[in-house]
């Protein structure tokens, strides 16, 4: 099988990838993110204590509106229906972190990886805008697929992540 980037064409010109001929099918992806912060700032977070109010629940709303807006956003990305998108948030005090993890569902042509990574994106900015006052050195780290399935190409579970 030639592997080839899907958003050029002949030319090499960025080419929205025609989709048309695809059947649908039921398409689900995970994926995932990080924001390191002090541990200071993570207690705040967790007591609700910073004066932009609950960051938790901000960030996850922020995820799933992103989510929906993810073909506004993303050059050449097609708008989809969205089934379901859930943004899942826990705080890991060893770590001194919050971790994000958006799962979005889909049937249709094209896949859900796109809206499950701005979903976590966007989440993770939301957390960085509402406790930068207390902590401007949090980071956001790790923003990647965790598993994919449906669709033509067929499933894929990151390496780290097969059992």
């Amino acid at each position: 099988m030639e592997q080839r980037l899907t958003h050029l064409d002949e030319s090499g010109r960025a080419d929205m990838v025609d989709v048309g001929s695809k059947p649908d099918s039921e398409r689900v992806a995970v994926a995932t993110g990080y924001v390191k912060m002090l541990p200071e700032t993570l207690t705040l977070i967790e007591q609700g204590a910073l004066k932009k109010g609950d960051i938790l629940t901000v960030a996850r709303v922020a995820g799933i509106m992103a989510a929906k807006r993810t073909s506004e956003l993303i050059p050449l990305c097609h708008p989809i229906p969205l089934n379901k998108i859930a943004v899942d948030i826990t705080l890991n005090k060893e770590a001194s972190s919050v971790e994000i993890i958006a799962t979005a569902r889909t049937t249709g042509k094209t896949g859900v990886e796109m809206e499950a990574l701005t979903a976590v994106s966007v989440a993770a900015l939301t957390i960085y805008d509402m406790a930068k006052a207390v902590d401007r050195g949090m980071q956001i780290e790790g923003i990647r697929l965790l598993e994919k399935r449906g669709g033509v190409h067929g499933d894929y579970v990151a390496p780290d992540m097969e059992k």
